[in-house]
């Protein structure tokens, strides 16, 4: 009988380390990066691929290059989520995965809830800066913790320097960015 118990509250324990893992959305007291100021159009923005310029650094994309998030707007609240890499080398095996995501703010439509994994996941994407002509943007979870810089196109160094000096003027500290290579 012993043995069942031990075996039981291993198996519980094993149950909750797992979904303590998971990411999910933060709460309201959990709030701590600048909000969007700017408006998104819908269509320019969520269409099309858009490449990881940089990261700040996370346990679930090391190993990863070439990364990119592939947009489909299905309505408006609703838009499909699918984000990539490869793994060491851009010609590596590729990591995916897809998700739902929700338009959080109609009209504005800048920040967007994704849903990976039938719900297990679940990460808020706010698009704190973009450029006029949505050839890039800058975009972070609401508690400061990450952020990406994308690209339609692989950018020279000059306008990777002009990204990274964006971003540090929203307040992220810019000298833990990763590049991964493309």
């Amino acid at each position: 009988m012993q043995m069942r118990s031990l075996a039981a509250a291993a198996l519980i324990m094993t149950g909750a380390l797992s979904l303590s893992a998971c990411v999910t959305a933060p709460g309201p007291d959990e709030v701590r990066a600048p909000a969007p100021t700017r408006a998104v159009d819908l269509e320019r923005f969520y269409s099309g691929r858009w490449l990881e310029i940089a990261r700040l650094p996370m346990r679930l994309t090391d190993g990863c290059v070439a990364g990119a998030t592939n947009y489909v707007v299905v309505n408006p609240t609703r838009v499909d989520v699918r984000d990539t890499c490869q793994v060491d080398t851009p010609q590596g095996r590729e990591k995916a995965i897809g998700g739902r995501g929700e338009v959080l703010d109609p009209g504005m439509n800048a920040k967007l809830r994704v849903r990976y994994l039938g719900g297990l996941v679940t990460w808020d994407y706010w698009v704190l800066d973009h450029a006029e002509d949505y050839s890039w943007f800058i975009s972070a979870d609401p508690t400061f913790d990450k952020l990406w810089i994308y690209t339609r196109e692989v950018p020279d160094a000059a306008e990777r320097a002009a990204l990274v000096a964006r971003a540090a003027a929203l307040g992220y500290d810019v000298s833990r960015l990763e590049f991964p290579e493309f």
